[in-house]
């Protein structure tokens, strides 16, 4: 510590020895550097983009393609520049962001969600950021702990993330689930159960008694529901129904599914969601098996698609937009001070089309 000595009047001598002896003052010492702030330039060097698409991706994310969204906040994050809020670049104020994130952005199953939710929450004027983990547990983890700081609030279709973790997550940023239920948060589902039952009385209505359901991944909650939704009613109903996989829910797995269905002999098939079950029908097709002569198929969701593949499919439609819209309002609920978690199921009625029909003899 520095002493400060009260100044005194000096002597002649003292005055004379001042002047042939200079007193030699210590240079303060310099302070201590801080680190170089993370500028923009810098992440847009590292990342191999522009400095205008950075900008972008943290003023105005909806203008930046998703995988470069992704690729600029994993350099941000390494270089250690990790924005507390986006802002918005004509006034600098806080940006009012929502992060919708799917399990894979080419399911046309999302589109109607992603619709309603981004119009939902523009008319509340917020920013809705869309998402794709993937398939990926890694990349359903790292996403959202990479925009943890930037968003307020996250609307999820987890598939990997345990419960406790998502329940973590919610203690610091809102949270609703989308397609799977856990306590203590909000979610939106469709009634996978009631959706069962209708498939079910459609198949015996048609005289089909032996059924195989194509299960979607292990850790799906809708899978799990759906199952048991097709168990008790075949159950009621006095018919065999067979569970094969687990398969991915893509159109290229459908190939596998349907050589696994047939060795099963069935006279329907119901797969875990539409991509899968188009997948089937472009194998029986290529095989040579007559739908619905020979045997039916049914699908999942409704999705984009459906009602014009070969032939087109019979399936339960969820409501997603309206699902979209729903997630969004229960989300804002929760930000603005209003948190108690709440559970909607939408209604899912059966579009019969002409992939089912008459059970073969």
């Amino acid at each position: 510590m520095t002493h400060t000595s009260r100044p005194r009047t000096p002597t002649p001598e003292a005055a004379d020895a001042t002047n042939l002896h200079p007193t030699t003052k210590t240079a303060p010492a310099a302070p201590t550097a801080l680190p170089k702030p993370v500028r923009l330039y810098d992440i847009a060097k590292e990342a191999g983009v522009a400095a205008s698409t950075v900008s972008r991706a943290f003023a105005n994310p909806q203008r930046v393609n998703f995988q470069t969204l992704e690729h600029i906040h994993a350099v941000a994050a390494r270089l250690g520049y990790r924005p507390s809020t986006l802002t918005d670049p004509a006034g600098g104020s806080e940006r009012k962001t929502l992060d919708l994130l799917v399990q894979d952005i080419a399911n046309p199953f999302y589109a109607g969600l992603v619709k309603g939710a981004v119009h939902q929450a523009r008319a509340a004027g917020y920013t809705a950021i869309l998402s794709d983990a993937e398939e990926s547990a890694d990349m359903e983890r790292t996403h959202i702990k990479r925009m943890m700081d930037s968003v307020d609030g996250f609307i999820i279709a987890a598939r990997w993330s345990s419960n406790a973790e998502l329940l973590e997550l919610n203690r610091k940023r809102p949270v609703v689930l989308f397609n799977r239920e856990a306590d203590g948060l909000s979610s939106v589902t469709t009634d996978h159960m009631d959706g069962s039952r209708q498939l079910i009385e459609h198949l015996v209505s048609l005289g089909h008694r032996r059924v195989v359901y194509l299960a979607g991944p292990r850790l799906a909650w809708s899978d799990t529901q759906r199952w048991q939704g097709l168990s008790r009613s075949a159950a009621a109903a006095g018919i065999e129904l067979v569970r094969t996989g687990p398969f991915m829910p893509t159109v290229t797995q459908g190939a596998a599914a349907a050589d696994v269905a047939l060795a099963s002999k069935p006279t329907a098939i119901v797969a875990f969601n539409d991509q899968l079950a188009i997948g089937v029908l472009k194998r029986l097709r290529q095989r040579e098996v007559p739908v619905p002569q020979e045997v039916s198929v049914v699908g999942y969701d409704d999705a984009f698609g459906s009602d014009f593949c070969q032939p087109p499919l019979t399936c339960l439609s969820a409501p997603v937009e309206q699902a979209g819209r729903a997630a969004v309002d229960m989300l804002l609920d929760a930000i603005n001070g209003r948190p108690q978690p709440r559970r909607l199921s939408l209604a899912t009625p059966l579009q019969v089309r002409d992939s089912t029909g008459p059970a073969a003899r």
